[in-house]
């Protein structure tokens, strides 16, 4: 049991948990959540259904630990640039960032889910979503501290427009998300709305 008395389920010996969570994410962004399986996990991870069971015994369960945990699935990288554009760069184009082909199709696989299933909602958001927030909360927290961002800006709306103007062209308008589209949303929203008023 942990420590909230919860009874904790065995995990898988040595390096297949490691395996069976990037089989998972890859099997989430080739098919989507509804489509997904544990067989079809079982099979990519040459593992058997009986494994993944004792281990998750929901595929929810399963498809939360793998988005939070897989090496295929990374988090962006908190690198200081010493600037925010830099920053912005860095994590957006990097790996885990929007360039990333497995992070955005595996939020992809998840959409239609996550609108009907409150508990994956509630695990997308917790260990997915949560850690990516607060690592863009660092981000414009160091620009705040360096003066680039003006006193009159809302920096909470600031922060989520990037990746809203990113998921936006990926997911509505069908836009790839390239280094060159994050540039130009850097370069002419980010920038200029951090400066506020005293760009005019």
């Amino acid at each position: 049991m942990d420590a909230a008395g919860v009874r904790q389920r065995p995990r898988v010996e040595g390096g297949r948990e490691e395996e069976i969570l990037d089989a998972t994410v890859a099997v989430v962004a080739e098919l989507g959540y509804d489509r997904l399986t544990m067989d079809a996990v079982a099979t990519a991870a040459k593992a058997s259904k009986a494994t993944l069971y004792r281990r998750w015994s929901t595929k929810a369960e399963l498809v939360v630990d793998a988005i939070s945990r897989a090496k295929g699935c990374p988090m962006p990288e908190d690198v200081d640039t010493g600037s925010l554009r830099g920053d912005l760069i860095s994590m957006s184009c990097g790996d885990g960032g929007f360039t990333d082909e497995v992070p955005m199709s595996v939020v992809a696989g998840l959409l239609t889910a996550l609108h009907r299933d409150d508990d994956l909602q509630k695990a997308f958001r917790e260990r997915f979503l949560a850690p990516r927030n607060a690592l863009t909360s660092k981000v414009y927290e160091r620009a705040v501290a360096r003066g680039e961002i003006a006193p009159d800006v809302d920096v909470e709306l600031l922060s989520v427009t990037l990746p809203a103007v990113i998921i936006h062209h990926a997911y509505i308008l069908g836009v790839e998300p390239t280094d060159e589209l994050i540039l130009r949303v850097i370069d002419n929203v980010i920038m200029p709305a951090a400066r506020g008023s005293q760009a005019s």
